[in-house]
């Protein structure tokens, strides 16, 4: 089997069957990736980032009567790695889960009596992860397919995980015990950062990326399971207001009671 790249038309790197050589000194890092490969079809070569020159490069690839040429683009790393709308799609679901999450807490301390260490430990857990959510977004959103970018999205979509364990200390303020409902909203949180992460693992290793729209609809589950919390959430505490009367509607008619059986103690003292 042989081989031969060239960088636009001129040989720069062959292969014999026995030996690689360069010809050209400017890829003098020019090698095969993997020989024992060549049979199943992998001609790579590995170049150091220095003389990895911008540009079309070509492949011939001949065994015995049969041969083969393809043509690669070298383009610059630092080039787009999500479509400016995948990437604002992604940012602005994050945000959404985390609006929802913070909501709920607020709707929580306004309409049930909750013990205050869970709401601070609450307010604590939210922060972190607003905090870290931050970072990954600001450098998320510098272009390009860099070590940066990649660490953005990875603080975008690992900590997300946070997510379910505060859902359950927020439905545990609210519920006695969880309900069916309850568990199907977290079924559905959890689903959703699956499909998140495993997005997230396609989309890394590739650029341009060809599974954003993966990432984005592991972020779409777990903000909509969000909301249908937050919805979940409001809808108990109304429920709660209806069969709870005010506080004032039941002590009047106890204040009347007591003054009655007041006048009864006293009219027998009487008697």
């Amino acid at each position: 089997m042989y081989v031969k790249w060239k960088r636009q038309g001129n040989l720069f790197f062959s292969f014999n069957g026995e030996h690689q050589s360069v010809t050209d000194s400017n890829f003098s890092s020019a090698r095969l990736l993997s020989e024992s490969d060549l049979s199943k079809g992998v001609a790579s070569i590995l170049l150091n980032k220095k003389e990895a020159i911008l540009g079309n490069y070509s492949c011939e690839v001949t065994e015995s009567n049969r041969e083969g040429e393809t043509t690669v683009e070298l383009r610059n790393s630092s080039g787009s790695w999500f479509l400016p709308v995948e990437s604002a799609c992604i940012i602005v679901l994050l945000f959404l889960a985390i609006i929802f999450c913070w909501t709920q807490l607020s709707v929580i301390a306004s309409k049930f009596e909750t013990v205050f260490q869970k709401k601070i430990s609450i307010i604590i857990a939210c922060s972190i992860f607003t905090i870290v959510a931050i970072a990954g977004v600001i450098l998320f959103v510098p272009d390009g397919y860099t070590p940066g970018t990649q660490a953005g999205l990875g603080l975008i979509v690992i900590p997300a995980l946070i997510l379910l364990p505060l859902q359950c200390l927020l439905f545990g303020m609210v519920l006695d015990s969880l309900t069916k409902t309850a568990y199907a909203l977290l079924a559905l949180e959890f689903i959703g950062y699956i499909i998140a992460v495993a997005g997230f693992a396609l989309c890394v290793s590739a650029c341009p990326v060809l599974n954003g729209s993966v990432v984005i609809a592991g972020l779409a589950i777990m903000a909509i399971g969000a909301l249908l919390s937050l919805v979940y959430v409001c809808f108990v505490g109304s429920r709660m207001k209806e069969h709870h009367p005010p506080r004032k509607a039941v002590e009047e008619p106890l204040n009347d009671a007591k003054g009655v059986m007041l006048e009864l103690c006293v009219t027998n003292e009487k008697n």
